[in-house]
């Protein structure tokens, strides 16, 4: 329907009763300018009602919210609005242009802000109002639940009265877990950053008069700390041949051994995250029947098995014959022929477990006599391997998926013999040139 540039449809009802692990089946579908919404109720009779309301609002002529999706009337005005209700607005501008992490990352942080924003007793109510929040503040959301939004409405702080006084006392609680104790520097920061984006852009849109929020100190702005990036100690890394010994003996009469055997091995041949490794697709890889092969990296486990774009972004990793070997042998034992296929699926379809990778490759490394390393230490193990058999700083980065600075102040316990190697090449040359003349 065409009103004033915009197109709204309402879509019938879907039942959703089919499915014993949806709490609430009934979905009232619509979209906006083409943008699909979506709300979920427990009862057909709730749901029919609040279709009949949207159905009203188009008929009227009414502009729908291009944030929420609600009919423009239902929307509260600015001097009306509380924290939550002003917290999911915002989140709902910023989310087309966030990235999955982004995007997660904020959800936590303004949940957060909005317990603190409102009258939260520490214990049980707390945890179960967390939650809530974490899923009722994305804009992709199912329907609100009643008694929360309630409750919500009722105890959360109205912009109108936020002061100078109770965002102090935010910012200082924006610091602490929930038994009090202090969060780390950079988690507290990275909270303290979003909250603060909700809260100025309400001053921006005349919700709040002034910024309320506590001032920097001038002197702590200025200062330059430098960021000490903590090194990989190469001495504590297997050499290739123990990685080699030591992923063989992954393997074993466990259900699943062969999997984080294969797994393990692409973390160290390809240098991959851990969380790379689980979202390896068969269209991701280039496996030649002879030579080096190539790794698409182009997904990443960003929140429980949900798929999203890797931390620096994607890449082409090369990876040589003995890996190439061994994910030919896995993809034709397995019977993965759709590209679309994830490599590393238990029998049941879901990700294998991270406790149990670990606890196979803490196994391994006992039995080769070495001491515990964590699985993401077989990527520290690719890069220092890299780097020592004289790969260039500038392509063992793009491997990784970093930047050389981050290289450098990462692995350079692995760059110690560089001098000597340099020194050798320099004299090798000038030798050559003097022969010459």
């Amino acid at each position: 329907m065409k009103r004033s540039h915009q197109e709204v449809q309402v879509y019938s009802i879907q039942d959703r009763r089919s499915s014993d692990r949806v709490k609430r089946p009934w979905v009232v579908r619509w979209s906006v300018d083409g943008r699909q919404r979506s709300k979920s109720f427990h009862t057909r009779s709730e749901a029919d009602r609040f279709r009949v309301l949207l159905v009203n609002a188009v008929q009227r002529g009414e502009r729908f919210d291009e944030v929420t999706g609600d009919p423009s009337s239902w929307q509260p005005s600015l001097s009306d609005m509380n924290v939550y209700e002003w917290a999911r607005r915002w989140l709902g501008e910023q989310w087309v242009e966030w990235q999955p992490r982004t995007r997660n990352s904020a959800v936590e942080s303004l949940a957060k802000l909005v317990i603190i924003a409102a009258d939260v007793k520490a214990g049980r109510t707390e945890a179960e109002l967390r939650h809530y929040l974490k899923q009722a503040l994305r804009p992709d959301a199912d329907g609100p639940e009643a008694r929360w939004e309630r409750w919500l409405t009722e105890h959360s702080l109205m912009l109108s009265t936020i002061d100078r006084e109770s965002t102090a006392e935010i910012d200082r609680q924006l610091g602490l877990r929930l038994d009090g104790q202090p969060l780390s520097a950079t988690t507290a920061n990275r909270t303290r950053i979003v909250a603060r984006a909700c809260i100025v852009a309400a001053v921006q849109a005349g919700a709040i008069s002034g910024d309320p929020w506590p001032p920097r100190s001038r002197t702590r702005a200025r200062r330059k700390v430098a960021r000490r990036r903590r090194s990989v100690d190469p001495r504590r890394l297997p050499d290739p041949p123990t990685m080699a010994r030591a992923i063989d003996a992954i393997g074993s009469h466990q259900p699943g051994s062969q999997t984080y055997r294969v797994m393990t091995a692409v973390a160290y041949y390809a240098g991959l995250r851990p969380s790379e490794v689980v979202m390896i697709r068969r269209g991701s890889l280039d496996l030649p029947t002879s030579g080096w092969g190539r790794l698409h990296v182009t997904e990443a486990d960003i929140s429980f098995d949900e798929p999203g774009e890797p931390k620096t972004g994607p890449r082409v990793v090369p990876i040589p014959p003995v890996l190439v070997e061994m994910l030919a042998k896995w993809v034709a034992e397995q019977g993965v022929v759709d590209d679309a296929q994830l490599l590393f699926r238990t029998r049941t379809g879901s990700r294998p477990s991270q406790s149990n990778w670990v606890r196979s490759w803490h196994r391994a490394l006992a039995s080769v006599g070495l001491p515990p390393l964590r699985v993401y230490d077989c990527r520290h193990a690719a890069a220092t391997t890299w780097l020592r058999s004289g790969v260039p700083l500038g392509e063992t980065a793009r491997r990784l998926g970093h930047s050389v600075e981050t290289l450098v102040s990462t692995y350079v316990g692995a760059l110690q013999d560089d001098e000597a190697i340099g020194n050798a090449k320099i004299e090798s040359f000038l030798n050559e040139q003097t022969l010459d003349h």
